[in-house]
């Protein structure tokens, strides 16, 4: 009954209308401190909601950029492995003969052997005594071989020997495997013989495993012992016997001749042994 006798006297009385806007002067303070713990809650609300955003935000910025420095390492191990490629098909374009590109299954763990497993074997054509190269020069020869892969004698294996000769000077001599160093020693060279730190080493020919003019090593240090027969003489290898992850399989124009019990697979323009 009150409301509407207020209502009533609003819309004929103006003595009401002016109570209304005094009492609304009067309350509003009133009115603003009952809005003060809404538009706080609002607020803080809203910082909630822009906080957990940007935690979850930032969480998903984390995960992508691990998964971009993963991809990125990756990229940069291709680039790796196709410059170590082009590296291997621009050695390979300077090699007379078949040649095949193969992958390193796995190494020796012996310290005292150095032997590494190819991924190719008698159904690519390979066979006992085949040159293996790097894109810098002599790895090894094939020792053994299986139907889908192949053994490799290291040139640093001590049973390893590769017939070499001086670039400089044309003296040959015989490149052994060494244990220790992991390196090459000369061995048989005079004291005499005129071989200096830096010559260079490659293939001579003999022996009919390796084909000449193959880079082998660079003589890195030279010891003439007067109390020895010969000098001491360390080569440092030419091709990266430790860190290649690709070789290549050579077919020479020169046949090499197979020993006794040995088996050569015959290739296409090859020469058959008599």
């Amino acid at each position: 009954m009150l409301a509407i006798t207020l209502m009533a006297l609003d819309k004929r009385a103006s003595t009401v209308s002016h109570m209304r806007t005094t009492l609304s002067v009067i309350l509003m303070p009133l009115q603003y401190v009952v809005s003060v713990p809404v538009q706080f809650a609002g607020k803080l609300s809203n910082m909630i909601s822009s906080h957990d955003a940007l935690v979850k935000e930032n969480m998903q910025l984390k995960a992508q950029q691990l998964l971009l420095k993963v991809q990125m390492q990756r990229l940069l191990a291709i680039e790796t492995e196709n410059n170590h490629l082009k590296a291997l098909m621009r050695s390979s374009a300077q090699i007379q003969g078949k040649v095949l590109v193969a992958q390193l299954l796995s190494v020796d763990t012996d310290p005292f052997v150095h032997q590494v497993i190819l991924d190719k074997g008698e159904q690519d054509g390979i066979f006992i005594g085949q040159p293996v190269l790097d894109a810098n020069g002599v790895m090894g020869k094939i020792i053994q071989v299986g139907s889908s892969s192949s053994r490799v004698l290291l040139i640093n294996d001590p049973h390893s020997g590769v017939p070499i000769q001086d670039t400089r000077n044309g003296i040959r001599g015989v490149a052994m495997g060494d244990n220790y160093t992991g390196k090459l020693r000369l061995v048989n060279i005079p004291q005499t013989s005129d071989v200096r730190v830096g010559d260079t080493l490659t293939t001579s020919g003999l022996g009919q495993h390796y084909p000449e003019g193959y880079p082998v090593g660079k003589v890195s240090a030279v010891i003439k012992d007067p109390a020895l027969q010969f000098a001491t003489i360390t080569v440092e290898p030419n091709a990266r016997l430790d860190k290649a992850r690709q070789v290549i399989l050579v077919w020479p124009n020169k046949v090499v001749q197979p020993k006794i019990g040995q088996t050569v697979v015959a290739q296409p323009g090859d020469v058959k042994p008599k």
